[in-house]
């Protein structure tokens, strides 16, 4: 038996990145997965390479699109979800973009886009996830993704920075609330993760003038990682599938930061 066996737990953003690899070890663990994620077709096919691994383990896995700042289609994920595993045990909220731009060079269609996604998209994961765990009676587990940026703003990436700070307060605010349902609110502060998405912020960096060569920006944040090197995504699903297990029980309202020493607080 894993350590989350029989819980239904789903991923957002889980198409690639963090996402992909938290929804791969919960399935090493035996929990039922949705992997889901604005991009249907890729997040299909994660589901689909998956399938063997599930059966290994004898848990279940199932793929849904969708937006996460779309209410409606969050609601129809969780149903989807639902109807396939039975229930919600588990709902991660790890949707998330960015695009930097320099601090005075900061649009209102940036900041609302960053926004929209990471804050709002965030906080409707969580009221509707938390409506469904409500419904059944039996609690739940509620996780949320942050950032280092969300410690600590950073030139290039205000709109990111505040967003991260909002998941931060969202926990907080969603911890103190459903705490009488038996429903608990954590979340996880990644530092720099070897992904897509950071390999497009450095292609972004590049283009505003911030870094001179691919993969300057990584290097430089590197330089102030304890650890001494960035984080893969297997280096945080050790914490995520913590806080997906009953060995989490006792925590809500924290953020636990895995970001190799980076950031200290």
């Amino acid at each position: 038996m894993g350590r989350v066996s029989g819980r239904s737990c789903i991923v957002t953003g889980a198409a690639q990145g963090i996402g992909r690899a938290i929804g791969e070890a919960l399935l090493d663990e035996g929990a039922d997965v949705c992997f889901a994620d604005i991009n249907g077709a890729k997040a299909a096919e994660v589901a689909e390479a998956n399938a063997a691994r599930a059966e290994r383990h004898g848990a279940r896995v199932a793929h849904a699109a969708v937006d996460v700042t779309r209410r409606d289609q969050v609601r129809a994920m969780i149903a989807h979800v639902v109807d396939v595993f039975g229930k919600l045990d588990v709902k991660f909220n790890n949707a998330g973009i960015n695009k930097p731009m320099n601090f005075l060079d900061v649009t209102e269609d940036n900041w609302n886009s960053i926004m929209t996604v990471n804050g709002l998209g965030c906080m409707i994961g969580m009221q509707e996830a938390a409506r469904q765990m409500i419904a059944q009676g039996t609690g739940g587990k509620i996780i949320n993704t942050a950032s280092i940026a969300s410690r600590q703003g950073f030139d290039n990436v205000a709109p990111y920075c505040a967003s991260k700070w909002a998941v931060v307060a969202l926990t907080q605010s969603g911890a103190r609330d459903l705490a009488k349902h038996d429903i608990t609110v954590t979340g996880f502060a990644p530092g720099v993760v070897a992904t897509e998405m950071w390999e497009q912020v450095d292609k972004d960096l590049m283009a505003i003038g911030a870094s001179e060569r691919p993969g300057q920006a990584m290097d430089e944040f590197s330089a102030e990682i304890l650890k001494g090197r960035v984080a893969t995504p297997k280096d945080i699903t050790g914490t995520t599938t913590f806080l997906a297990s009953e060995d989490s029980d006792y925590m809500t309202g924290q953020i636990v930061m895995i970001d190799g020493g980076m950031t200290l607080v």
